[in-house]
C-alpha cells in the first residue's frame, strides 16, 4: 500500500511534472496528438505500461483530445504510484 502524499510532497510532484494539475483528487493531463490513430496509438503505448506496473489511469478520449486521470482508488487519493505513473505518461508524450 501507498500513502496519499502531502501538500508538500505533492507541490513538489506537481514541480517535477508542470504538464500536470490536480483537479478533483486526481493528478490530470490532457495532451493534443496530432491525429485520432496517433491518439489510439499513444492510449496503446500507456495501457502496455500501465499493465506492466498495475496501475491504470483513467482515459478520455476526444478525437484527437487525449486526457489522462491519476488517483489511487485503494488509497482514497494521490499517491507516489500516481507520480510514477505520470511521469511514465510524459516519457511517452516525449
Amino acid at each position: 500500500m501507498s500513502d496519499i502524499l502531502s501538500s508538500e510532497q505533492l507541490h513538489n510532484a506537481m514541480a517535477e511534472h508542470p504538464h500536470w494539475e490536480v483537479r478533483e483528487g486526481k493528478l490530470v493531463r490532457s495532451v493534443q496528438a496530432s491525429s485520432f490513430p496517433k491518439a489510439i496509438q499513444l492510449v496503446d503505448a500507456v495501457a502496455e505500461r500501465a499493465e506492466a506496473v498495475q496501475h491504470h489511469p483513467d482515459i478520455d478520449i476526444r478525437w484527437t483530445t487525449v486526457t489522462f486521470a491519476l488517483t489511487t482508488h485503494s488509497e482514497g487519493g494521490i499517491t507516489a504510484k500516481d507520480v510514477e505513473m505520470a511521469a511514465q505518461i510524459d516519457e511517452l508524450i516525449g
